[in-house]
């Protein structure tokens, strides 16, 4: 009886938990940290607040709550978790770190949160990425950023209607002289509004991540370039998918090369500049701290892509390089290739797409002999149908050289699809010395059956996994 009595005293309580707000809990729980701050044992609240201090003395007890970070997710999207989340802010002043991202229902009410930051307040990180934000949000927040005059990371990202009051955010930027991370991705950047953002730069000393990647509608606003050549210590600069104008890669080609802290430079996706962007690639040679480049998908010119591969021979400590889907490439690795010999700490190097032939693969194969590739771990050589089984034989035959390779791609274009041909026997030589080949992509080359059978004992006998597909029937493959 006692126990049926217990047992539906407990199913009342689930209940109740089940119908209360998803944030009730999480606030519930802070509540109860602040009630029992005197006691000994470390509550359950840091399975929400991450980096809780520890409780080391009587008077440390006494002192109010530290948290590292709070990530709310209001699953149920109740508005009224909104301004709890505001009320809540009360009870962890020292908060360092707010991550609010995915949460539609932020969008227009975001005020009762920012408002009850303090002046001087902990605050060091806030993402509200995909928030759904409004223009007003973007004032409030603008309004609040004198009250954190501790952030170092700002990230706003896929808030397509931000950039409608980036003008005043951008005016109260100089509050946070310390952000060394602005991260605008996907905020329907307009030309005018990457001009409002400059105005800016020169109060952010410490700026060393700047994100403006997926602003499609930005091209033409990165004209007047000058003041980015003032983050001296800008490390990342991702201008990815921005449709940069002839006229803007002018302009950045006076200041990119300035930044002398730069390591990665991300200007993908932008199609109008295949041409254009010649002299800036040629004067990358100046930027010695720079390790990854991502230009894939440019349209680049042969002209563009001689002046990369004649400053790669300047940059030692190159480890990622993308030239994807540039066609100009097919043909003319080489020139690239030659310069492998100074960028031996390279480790990722992508050329999907890019239209190679069978010399290509030669002269990629020379150079892994030479052992000038030696530390490269992901190489992506797929989509390039173009090579024949000869060039794939000897890329195999030396494969076993690249001693720290974990990701390779050969896949064919989708709709396409070949017999893999003699150099499957040089692959499986190969692989037998590589153990930390793990990723292996090869879509759509197909096995013949003693192929299959080989490969099935070669898994077998060497513990691996390796798969082909092996679907197509025999009038269904190209030669």
């Amino acid at each position: 009886m006692e126990k049926r009595a217990a047992q539906g005293s407990q199913k009342r309580s689930e209940d109740s938990i089940l119908k209360r707000s998803p944030f009730d809990l999480i606030l519930n729980q802070i509540q109860r940290k602040t009630a029992s701050v005197g006691k000994r044992e470390r509550p359950s609240v840091t399975r929400f607040f991450k980096g809780l201090a520890e409780e080391k003395s009587k008077a440390e007890k006494k002192k109010e709550i530290k948290t590292g970070e709070a990530n709310n997710s209001i699953a149920d999207g109740h508005h009224q978790d909104v301004s709890e989340t505001g009320q809540a802010l009360k009870l962890i002043p020292h908060l360092e770190e707010m991550d609010l991202s995915w949460n539609g229902n932020i969008g227009g009410n975001l005020h009762p949160i920012v408002q009850r930051f303090q002046k001087g307040c902990s605050l060091k990180v806030l993402r509200l990425i995909d928030c759904n934000l409004t223009a007003d949000d973007g004032i409030s927040l603008a309004q609040a950023l004198d009250t954190m005059q501790n952030l170092e990371v700002l990230d706003l990202s896929m808030n397509k209607h931000i950039g409608c009051s980036l003008r005043i955010i951008a005016q109260e930027l100089k509050n946070i002289p310390n952000l060394n991370a602005l991260k605008l991705h996907m905020c329907g950047l307009l030309q005018d509004h990457i001009q409002f953002l400059s105005t800016a730069f020169q109060y952010l000393p410490d700026l060393r991540k700047l994100d403006l990647s997926c602003n499609k509608e930005a091209g033409g606003g990165f004209k007047d370039s000058a003041p980015l050549a003032t983050l001296k210590q800008l490390q990342v600069l991702d201008l990815h998918q921005c449709c940069i104008t002839e006229a803007d890669m002018v302009a950045l080609t006076q200041v990119i090369p300035l930044l002398a802290s730069l390591e990665v430079l991300n200007i993908s996706s932008n199609k109008n500049i295949g041409r254009a962007c010649e002299h800036l690639l040629s004067r990358l040679r100046f930027l010695p701290k720079l390790k990854s480049v991502f230009v894939n998908n440019c349209a680049l010119q042969e002209g563009s892509f001689t002046a990369l591969a004649e400053a790669t021979l300047h940059l030692s400590g190159m480890e990622e390089l993308d030239l994807s889907w540039n066609k100009c490439v097919g043909g003319n690795l080489k020139k690239l290739l030659d310069a492998m010999s100074v960028a031996t700490d390279l480790q990722v190097l992508s050329l999907n797409s890019c239209n190679l032939v069978t010399e290509d693969l030669a002269e990629l194969a020379s150079v892994i002999q030479a052992g000038h590739l030696e530390r490269l771990q992901k190489l992506d050589l797929s989509y390039n149908d173009s090579v024949a089984d000869e060039g794939w034989t000897v890329f195999f035959q030396c494969l076993h050289k690249l001693k720290d390779l974990s990701d390779l791609d050969i896949s064919l274009r989708p709709l396409s699809s070949r017999y893999c041909g003699a150099w499957f026997g040089s692959l499986l030589a190969s692989l037998i010395k590589m153990p930390t080949l793990t990723d292996f992509g090869v879509q759509r080359w197909v096995l013949t059956t003693l192929e299959q059978r080989q490969l099935e004992s070669f898994n077998k006998k060497n513990k691996r996994d390796i798969h082909f597909d092996c679907c197509c029937s025999a009038q269904d493959i190209t030669k």
